[in-house]
């Protein structure tokens, strides 16, 4: 009768034992980056070191001083926001929270992109001998006539020498070898050729700036004498010089978060 005094009495004690509640919210994402893809945004961060975070909400806004609205929660370190179009500048910000509720506050560096349109495997014609088929026109992604008021771009073979040209009202830059399309991040301000001419070498990215203050950029991928294959990417927003994937912002803000309603 002792012993069963005895376990009651423990149980009793124990039971009084007040319970912690954590109300610490963890740290603010961070190595926030983005990756600009064809109607889509690509969003990467660093984990958080936090042993207790459940996930994240990632925040967009179309203009940076928001206001920002809860695109979707996630467990992983990457999203991809589906709903964006090409041309169309997104803000994006990042909250983590834990297990009991607890939510960060947003991050205070500025994340934007501007979706744009690529193309891979495009094949162009020399002008002499295929004038119909020797042009690319970057604003409806097309192959055109060489000398068509929309083309952009054309090649040439000129006694075994291959060039990819543009006409006076543009310009084109050769920026060298580069490993892929993408590692050219941003149009240059400068540098461009006077010939309005590069010679086409292969895995050399160019830069072109449009007569209508657009920028593209295309990766040689094969030359021979009759034709040039390439990969391309073109910024649709105009005068937006962004062409790489991975763009991000550094400004700093203060921001609220509104009501937190998932869209449909």
């Amino acid at each position: 009768m002792k012993n069963v005094i005895l376990i009651l009495a423990v149980g009793l004690v124990i039971g009084c034992v007040p319970v912690e509640v954590d109300r610490t919210p963890p740290a603010a994402p961070r190595g926030v980056r983005t990756i600009s893809l064809d109607n889509a945004v690509e969003i990467q961060w660093l984990a958080n070191t936090e042993s207790d975070v459940k996930g994240y909400n990632v925040w967009r806004a179309a203009r940076y001083e928001g206001p920002y609205t809860l695109r979707a929660s996630t467990s992983d370190i990457i999203f991809v926001d589906n709903t964006a179009n090409n041309g169309v500048t997104y803000y994006y910000a990042l909250s983590a929270y834990d297990f009991d509720g607890n939510e960060s506050a947003l991050t205070k560096d500025v994340i934007y992109d501007t979706p744009r349109p690529e193309g891979y495997g495009v094949i162009v014609y020399d002008y002499r001998t295929t004038p119909s088929l020797a042009g690319y026109d970057f604003s409806t992604y097309s192959v055109r006539p060489y000398d068509d008021l929309f083309t952009d771009v054309f090649f040439e073979n000129f006694s075994g020498r291959h060039y990819l040209n543009v006409w006076n009202d543009s310009d084109i830059q050769d920026m060298g070898y580069t490993t892929d399309l993408d590692e050219i991040s941003i149009a240059p301000v400068a540098g461009w050729a006077p010939s309005k001419s590069a010679e086409a070498i292969v895995g050399h990215t160019y830069v072109v700036w449009t007569v209508d203050d657009h920028y593209a950029k295309i990766r040689v991928i094969e030359v021979t004498n009759a034709r040039v294959v390439f990969d391309w990417a073109y910024q649709t927003a105009r005068g937006n010089p962004e062409l790489k994937r991975d763009s991000s912002g550094k400004r700093e803000r203060t921001l609220t978060r509104p009501e937190k309603t998932l869209p449909s």
